[in-house]
């Protein structure tokens, strides 16, 4: 028998195992590439989800305040509706980039959700553009608000894999009837 004969075996044996570590290596890269994707995809997701929420709180914010100088709400900084014009304008304005982001890459329940709060947050803005003077409504509406935004969070927690986070309900003082 040939010297290269009896290396044979021992020669196939180092081609299969660094054809083997070759194929770990491409599969192990493959799956970190994958890990990689995702986790940059969900702190996008993240990002849009809070950029979307930061946006529609600050037309809530807004409302509050103006609703406050109609005396349906206590808000401690009442604003008139002209003054609260331009920046309820402005809001809106920032909130409909965010929300074209949010469809994009939000999942349909988070979607869902965010079209649930922000109707809302427009039915705010329409009682107080009518000069509403409603306590009691008011409260209904801040009642549906709250709800809505904590259906928003909650969707985002489950989609992200997060805990069940706080509620963010507790007592407000209730306003006075005129």
């Amino acid at each position: 028998m040939s010297a290269f004969t009896q290396q044979l075996p021992a020669l196939i044996g180092v081609v299969i195992g660094a054809l083997g570590s070759y194929l770990a290596v491409v599969q192990g890269d493959q799956a970190r590439y994958r890990r990689e994707r995702a986790a940059r995809w969900e702190e996008r997701r993240l990002a849009v989800y809070s950029d979307y929420a930061r946006v529609l709180k600050k037309t809530v914010t807004l409302t509050y305040r103006v609703a406050s100088h109609l005396g349906n709400d206590p808000h401690p900084h009442p604003l008139s509706p002209e003054e609260a014009a331009p920046l309820i304008a402005e809001a809106g304005l920032a909130r409909d980039p965010a929300g074209e982001t949010l469809l994009l890459l939000g999942s349909p329940e988070v979607v869902g959700k965010a079209r649930v709060w922000v109707g809302t947050v427009l039915a705010m803005e329409r009682f107080l553009r009518e000069g509403t003077r409603d306590p009691d409504a008011w409260q209904v509406l801040l009642e549906r608000q709250r709800a809505g935004r904590q259906g928003y969070y909650a969707a985002v927690r489950d989609e992200l894999g997060l805990g069940p986070g706080h509620s963010a309900r507790w007592p407000l003082p209730q306003v006075p009837s005129v």
